[in-house]
């Protein structure tokens, strides 16, 4: 019987776990292990994938993936994870120097002034990044989806200029599964920290501790950080930390790091473990008497083989010698054994193998398995179910309901563009754009009066008032867009929509991974393409990168709201929609062309953890729109601002910097008329309208200022319904903006964008002209 056969609510027994290689060890590391008891929760909508709960917490697992993992269905669950019933409360300790956890004096102090370096390391969505602008109060978007932090951030403590914390990216293991866990462990192994922050969820710290055991292999200073602790014991749980630091070999503190209760304990721990270099009490995990010592043997015998190489490569020796016994080929190349080498520890792991009765990986992962549940036997007294939770299955009912989460998710998207288009967002932009008009009018007044030169006249109140004025107007839109997008993301709602969706994208050759940076590149594609870092796969994470564009970004409403007012006032949110469902119809068309063509094969397993639903902090959500707010100020007076006046300026001078006439004579006309014969069957053969275009290409909020620019003010006289919906299909489906194209080319590389700007504006070509032609036969 295999596990995608178990029925919800039935419980069974891991025989055996399929599969090879690093998806194998990522199984493994999750805590799919032969021997662990396992409860299916629910099914996707679609039927696939499945939730499970393994190891007293929440999964997700494709019912191919269930498919490959034998279990035997028990009536029930004799491993219950309830932890201890009662624990000492004893004062927890004071720092290392005062002789209350280390012994004094101990360690090896850095000479003064040593910059003290750290890598907070954690699981996804245990807390980190708000950790991080705590110590460091630093802004960072703060979300709960999986995966999040993409980039290395860098600050240093408040209050401690010489140190320096580098938030890595959240992740399960050390294993080379996805390039998170790759940069992590590279960061730790390479950049050689001076000391780890360790942070846990309290309330899931069996999930927790598996990365907090490939840590301290590490043999670097450490201290654990217990988050969420109010949660903890707000639904009667407790940890015994001195009992958790005795086992461990580390000093643990519990914090809250959201309330920012405990983090100067944590603070004032962390500076000392790194100034006198206090390593772990603990790296032996492995018991000599459990399943007759073979484990133990094993990787002891390994360490004394690889001892000099380890040193030599400078890998800490114990976490090489588990990752050589797991299989994992970075490090083997790293520690460049030779020919007899190998064949002595593959001797040495085969009869491992054969005593444990479990192969190599997944008797390394059951070791470590084995040894958290000791740690949360004797140290931890498990909270009820949580408010958390509770809440979470209530809402989950319907929002992941088999016949309501696609009607839910539809429902939710039309609301958020009703709500930003017709009810928030419009009023706001009306606002602001009367404020622009009255300043207009005012400045046009003032430069009148002043007999200011007609020239620069015409620069400010046609050319920065005209041009950047229309984009500033639309900032309220963009704004209430984020904030929507921002509430599902901490909520924790997308992570259930990448639940649900996971079937559906699967059909064109994604995961459900993939549907974040999607839905992230509805408000812009940079952030979206950086987002596909946290795909573990490099076919799923270029795939996903290349019809990220076919997501229309905010940056294009603009260009939406000007025209649908303009030209089909009536039918607003009725355009608005097909907008941007066409633009992902043809990204489901594009997708399924590249998985025929450029990326055969199947997308990755779905393996993750859902959040519980958290109601999203108001200082987070608030730092996240003025991010954005700022990000779209600066490209207006940076970006658009420039590039209005150097429209303006071909527009007004000849090739002799003559002031012209009539713009048609100008260098920009000159310019445009050579784009004129492309863009003429589409009904857009005027250059000032190819004019727009290129400026768009520098920033899609610039179409609009430039349009009203070269028109005058009088675009909607100057072009047909049809020649407008065929601007609106282009502009959808053309080449995303240079910052966009620099983001793609940092992941891709320089071909792959010069590629993918090519190839949009060819599908954007086709598309327009498909339209004009369309509206022609049925206006006849």
């Amino acid at each position: 019987m295999t596990l995608k056969e178990l029925e919800i609510g039935k419980s069974a027994v891991i025989k055996t776990v399929g599969g090879e290689g690093a998806l194998r060890q990522h199984f493994l590391d999750m805590g799919v292990i032969p021997g662990a008891e396992v409860t299916v929760i629910k099914f996707a909508p679609m039927g696939d994938p499945m939730e499970l709960q393994i190891h007293g917490y929440e999964l997700t697992l494709r019912l191919a993936d269930a498919d490959q993992i034998t279990i035997e269905q028990i009536s029930s669950r004799t491993r219950k994870h309830e932890g201890a019933r009662n624990i000492n409360q004893s004062v927890h300790p004071g720092l290392g120097e005062e002789g209350k956890y280390h012994v004094k004096g101990d360690g090896n102090p850095l000479p003064e002034k040593t910059r003290l370096t750290y890598a907070l390391v954690g699981n996804q969505n245990c807390g980190k990044t708000t950790l991080f602008n705590q110590l460091t109060g630093s802004n960072q978007h703060i979300g709960n989806f999986p995966g999040v932090t993409v980039d290395r951030k860098d600050g240093p403590i408040k209050g401690y200029p010489d140190t320096l914390v580098t938030d890595l990216p959240g992740i399960y293991s050390m294993s080379p599964y996805s390039s998170e866990e790759i940069v992590s462990r590279n960061f730790v192994l390479e950049d050689k920290p001076k000391a780890i922050i360790n942070i846990i969820d309290a309330t899931n710290i069996e999930r927790n501790l598996y990365l907090t055991m490939q840590l301290l292999e590490m043999d670097i200073p450490m201290v654990v950080a217990l988050n969420m602790m109010d949660e903890m014991t707000g639904n009667s749980g407790s940890v015994d930390v001195n009992g958790m630091e005795a086992m461990l070999g580390v000093p643990v503190v519990p914090i809250s790091a959201a309330k920012n209760e405990g983090v100067d304990e944590l603070v004032r721990h962390a500076l000392h473990i790194a100034k006198y270099q206090e390593r772990p009490g603990r790296q032996d995990f492995c018991s000599e008497n459990e399943f007759g010592g073979a484990v133990h043997r094993c990787i002891h015998a390994v360490s004394h083989l690889i001892e000099d190489h380890a040193e030599h490569a400078g890998i800490p020796l114990r976490f090489a010698a588990s990752k050589i016994i797991e299989g994992d080929h970075l490090i083997l190349q790293k520690l460049e054994l030779d020919e007899n080498e190998h064949e002595a520890i593959e001797h040495l792991i085969v009869q491992m193998e054969k005593e444990r009765g479990l192969d190599r990986s997944a008797a390394i992962a059951d070791m470590r398995f084995n040894f958290i549940e000791k740690v949360c036997e004797k140290t931890v007294v498990k909270p009820k179910a949580s408010r958390e939770r509770i809440r979470s299955e209530k809402i989950d009912r319907i929002l992941t309901g088999k016949y309501t989460a696609i009607p839910c998710f539809i429902g939710i998207m039309l609301l958020v563009f009703f709500l930003t288009f017709h009810v928030i967002g419009a009023f706001l932009q009306n606002l602001l754009a009367m404020g622009i008009d009255a300043l207009s009018n005012v400045t046009d007044r003032a430069l009148t009066a002043a007999g200011v030169n007609e020239v620069l006249h015409g620069l400010i109140i046609d050319g920065i008032f005209a041009g950047v004025g229309s984009v500033l107007s639309f900032l309220p839109i963009i704004v209430t867009l984020f904030f929507f997008l921002s509430l599902m993301e901490d909520s924790g709602y997308i992570a259930r929509v990448a639940f649900f969706m996971d079937k559906l994208l699967r059909k064109i050759g994604l995961s459900g991974r993939s549907i974040v940076p999607m839905l992230i590149g509805f408000g812009c594609t940079v952030p979206a393409v950086m987002s596909t870092r946290t795909l573990p796969s490099e076919r799923d994470r270029k795939m996903t990168i290349l019809l990220t564009p076919f997501m229309s970004c905010s940056a294009k409403l603009p260009i939406y709201a000007f025209f649908t007012s303009a030209f089909f006032p009536e039918y607003g949110a009725l355009v608005m929609c097909a907008l941007y469902l066409t633009g992902i119809m043809i990204g489901i068309l594009v997708a399924l062309l590249y998985r025929k063509t450029l990326f055969r094969g199947d997308a990755v397993p779905f393996v993750m953890e859902l959040p519980n639903y958290r109601l999203p902090g108001l200082k987070n959500v608030m730092q996240l729109l003025w991010e954005k707010a700022k990000d779209f100020l600066q490209k207006a007076f940076t970006v658009i601002f420039v590039a209005t006046i150097c429209i303006w300026f071909l527009q007004k001078f000849d090739l002799h910097f003559n002031l012209v006439a009539d713009s048609k004579d100008s260098i920009l006309a000159m310019i445009s008329n050579c784009l004129v014969p492309i863009f003429a069957p589409l009904g857009l053969g005027d250059w000032r309208i190819c004019t727009s275009l290129i400026s768009g290409v520098m920033a899609k909020e610039s179409v609009i200022s430039t349009l009203e620019i070269l028109f005058g003010g009088a675009v909607k006289d100057a072009l047909t319904p049809v020649a407008a919906a065929s601007l609106l299909v282009f502009s959808l489906l053309y080449t995303p903006c240079i910052a966009a194209i620099a983001s793609i080319r940092r992941e891709l590389g320089r071909k792959w964008a010069v590629g993918m700007v090519i190839w949009q504006c060819m599908i954007a070509w086709v598309a327009a002209f498909a339209v004009r032609w369309l509206m022609v036969l049925f206006m006849r």
